[in-house]
């Protein structure tokens, strides 16, 4: 139940039927989208959301579905059910047509079996009547025409009209031709007139040809004369003509006749024609508002993610502009959102936006909103959009709005969703607020769900200390002066009344006369709210700003697996080749070897022979052999010491040696220790190093080292808290170089005790644990030993 009955119109909902039938091929489907209205049961909304989607995924991602020829074969097949009646050859021909249709695409979902189940149930257990098209094929061509071999005696009719045609042409033709000859016609040539064929004749000579005068010229210079032995021809042909007529009616009315027993069935096709044009109209809408199947639930709630006004889109995708989203939820334990905050700041919008979208959805229509988007069912829809001032019943704005207001609290219940938009309003606010706060109270009393939207304070406070109701406010730049037309749950909005005022360019005076004029408290709530917005926006761009940074790391992340596997894969690969390489040059050493001995006994250990062939073998060898790069140690690396700052080569971080062991140097960067080649780093200078990374160190590096304690105390921590630690703790360990650690966990039930153990039995620089002797503690503590 939608209650007004105008406030469908005034959510915008018969434009989109408008929008909707604009898409149809066929004035059934038209008629079929004026009757769409808003279901309550889950199952009729369900199958008809998942038909339009079926449909939408046909136009989108398979074939086109052969459904060209929409004719209203409906009116045919009720005139075919009146005995004595028949169908003309072109409502034959539109029913062959329509039938080619229905047939075709029942083929098409034949085809696909089980990928559009919704869509096939249209026309489960509907028989493929052939024998009809086959029937009408032989009486009625491609063209729409009876054919001229429909039966024997049309046949042979039409053979004595061809040769009575012909035979009437060629007389006349010699009549004009003689008469010609003889200058007694006018210029032109043979011409139709009441039908017949005539000669253009000069009046003067009218008297020189027998026949029949069926017409003359307007200057009267030129009559049209039928020759007397051509008029009998024309009369066999005429009467010729009528007997065709009466065995084309024949033909027409015996075809009718077998057509009869099939009506029902024809009306079962139409129905499905009919069904198909009103699917496909809203499958194309959808596209082209981007529209989703949203989660179709049965209770009475709602939460739309990215949802947009379909209207608004609309508009605003001619002007190539986009709409904000709307993110909004309605719940068991938030039922009625209030929604304040500045004029045109797109409170109504998103008012009109969730009632909209909540009527096509319970109309069977997809909504553009992200399809995880969850959409309940509710039973009644109240709306008060607007003014309803009425002169015939004597109704003021507001009497028409608590009119409205009495039948809310009368009829509305826990799956009721209320549209209010700006509550109270149309008369004095000191007495409006009130009455909006005990209509708004009496009404979440009713478990309601709705939407309302308002400039008072009242009721902002009053949702804001009252369970079911949550305040919410449109966002505002105040700086720029402008709405963000985005949607903010948690806290009321200010109206900007002031700062909306001063940018229009209201004068100073007048604007500090109206601040003196509010009280003190308004003054600080208004300025309050206004500063929790401007925050409330900071901490939006801030939570922006990280969710872009976090999806560009974990793009990195990705990219460096991708890379990762990518090198282990290359790497085996290389080796397998480097393995067949190295045994290819084996076996050619081996030969080399072989036929260099053969060549030694063969000449006998000739001198000279030999050292050619020694020669040859150095020459073989050196062509495999791989130059040693010589080790120089960069002078330095070599003069670092620990404390002094470092800059790695391959990139601008800067950290502070803590150690040097071999061609390796231990940083400590921030919190952070590293490993690194000492080739990779270079020595810069205390004032190279910037004021912010000095100070964040804050003391020398080495005092790490005697501050740190082999002693980590665990207990009364929670379990991932002290897997924290003891990962954090045995880094520092690692790279300090220590063999043992301490680590007290205490007894109780076991659970710490066997959770820590098991996290550092998996640690690869963990050689062995122990427990404590049973005098100073036992399995309470546990000596974990380093490799």
């Amino acid at each position: 139940m939608i209650y007004p009955n105008n406030a469908a119109e005034k959510l915008g909902f018969l434009d989109i039927k408008e929008l909707i039938k604009s898409f149809c091929l066929s004035t059934m489907g038209q008629q079929m989208v004026d009757k769409i209205n808003v279901m309550n049961n889950y199952d009729h909304i369900n199958k008809f959301l998942r038909q339009t989607k079926e449909f939408k995924n046909i136009l989108l991602n398979d074939s086109p579905l052969p459904i060209t020829n929409f004719f209203d074969i409906k009116i045919m097949a009720e005139k075919a059910r009146i005995e004595g009646t028949y169908l003309l050859e072109d409502e034959f021909f539109k029913v062959s047509m329509s039938l080619g249709t229905v047939f075709s695409v029942i083929h098409y979902f034949t085809e696909r079996e089980g990928q559009y189940p919704n869509l096939e149930a249209l026309f489960e257990h509907l028989p493929i009547e052939k024998s009809i098209l086959l029937k009408i094929d032989k009486v009625i061509d491609q063209k729409g025409k009876i054919r001229s071999n429909a039966s024997p005696q049309l046949h042979n009719i039409s053979s004595d009209i061809a040769k009575s045609e012909q035979e009437a042409r060629k007389r006349i033709e010699h009549i004009f031709k003689s008469a010609q000859n003889n200058g007694w016609t006018a210029d032109g040539n043979l011409t139709i007139r009441d039908g017949r064929l005539c000669i253009p004749v000069l009046a003067e000579n009218k008297r020189k040809l027998k026949g029949f005068i069926h017409d003359e010229s307007s200057s009267g210079q030129t009559v049209y004369l039928e020759p007397e032995e051509v008029f009998q021809l024309n009369n066999i042909i005429r009467d010729l003509e009528f007997e065709k007529k009466r065995e084309i009616i024949k033909l027409l009315v015996s075809l009718t006749d077998e057509l009869r027993p099939y009506v029902p069935l024809l009306l079962s096709y139409h129905g499905l024609l009919t069904k198909l044009d009103f699917v496909r109209a809203k499958a194309l809408f959808a596209i082209s508002i981007d529209a989703e199947m949203p989660v179709l639930i049965k209770e009475a709630e709602l939460n739309l993610m990215n949802a947009r006004h379909p209207l608004l889109f609309l508009n605003f995708k001619k002007e190539q502009q986009t709409v904000v989203p709307l993110n909004i939820k309605i719940d068991e334990q938030e039922r009625i959102i209030v929604v304040s905050g500045p004029n045109a700041g797109g409170k109504s919008v998103c008012m009109k936006t969730v009632g909209l979208l909540q009527i096509m959805v319970q109309a069977g229509l997809l909504i553009p909103a992200d399809e995880h988007s969850k959409i309940g069912i509710f039973k009644q829809i109240f709306a008060d959009i607007g003014d309803d001032q009425s002169i015939e019943s004597d109704l003021s704005t507001y009497s028409a709005h608590l009119s409205k207001m009495k039948n809310f609290i009368e009829m509305a219940n826990s799956r009721t969703l209320i549209l209010i938009d700006e509550f109270g309003t149309g008369t004095d606010p000191q007495f409006g607020g009130p009455i909006a706060e005990a209509v708004l109270e009496e009404l979440n009393q009713k478990m309601v769900r709705g939407v309302i939207t308002t400039h008072y304070s009242n009721l902002k406070t009053f949702a804001n200390s009252t369970p079911g109701l949550e305040n919410a406010s449109m966002l505002f730049n105040n700086q720029e002066m402008k709405p963000l037309y985005i949607l903010s749950l948690g806290k009321p909005g200010s109206s900007y009344a002031f700062e909306i005022a001063q940018k229009i360019g209201l004068s100073q005076k007048v604007l500090q006369s109206a601040r003196n004029k509010i009280g003190v408290y308004q003054k600080k709530v208004d300025t309050l709210l206004v500063d929790l917005e401007r925050d409330k926006k900071e901490l939006i761009d801030t939570r922006i700003s990280l969710e872009k940074k976090e999806r560009g790391l974990k793009v990195m992340l990705a990219e460096n697996e991708q890379l990762k596997s990518y090198l282990e894969e290359n790497r085996k690969t290389l080796l397998k080749e480097a393995k067949i390489e190295a045994q290819n040059i084996i076996k050619n050493a081996n030969k080399l070897i072989e036929n260099t001995i053969s060549e030694i006994k063969e000449n006998k250990a000739e001198k000279e022979q030999t050292q050619k062939l020694r020669q040859n073998l150095e020459h073989e060898l050196k062509k495999h052999s791989v130059p040693l790069k010589k080790i120089v140690k960069d002078e330095a690396a070599v003069d670092l010491q620990k404390g002094d700052w470092v800059k790695l080569l391959d990139s601008e971080t800067i950290g502070q040696v803590m150690e040097i062991a071999r061609d390796n140097v231990i940083l400590a960067m921030g919190d952070l220790r590293s490993v690194v080649k000492l080739k990779r780093v270079e020595k810069i200078s205390n004032k190279a190093v910037p004021k912010e990374i000095r100070k964040s160190y804050g003391h020398d590096l080495t005092q790490d080292f005697s501050a740190f304690s082999t002693e980590l105390d665990l207990r009364g921590r929670r379990g991932d808290e002290a897997l924290y630690e003891i990962e954090r703790y045995l880094d520092r360990a690692v790279m300090m170089g220590l063999n043992s650690l301490k680590i007290i966990h205490g007894k109780g039930d076991g659970i710490l005790r066997k959770l820590i153990r098991g996290y550092l039995s998996k640690y690869t620089q963990v050689d062995r644990l122990e427990d404590e002797h049973a005098d100073r503690g036992g399995d309470g503590i546990t000596y974990v030993y380093l490799k």
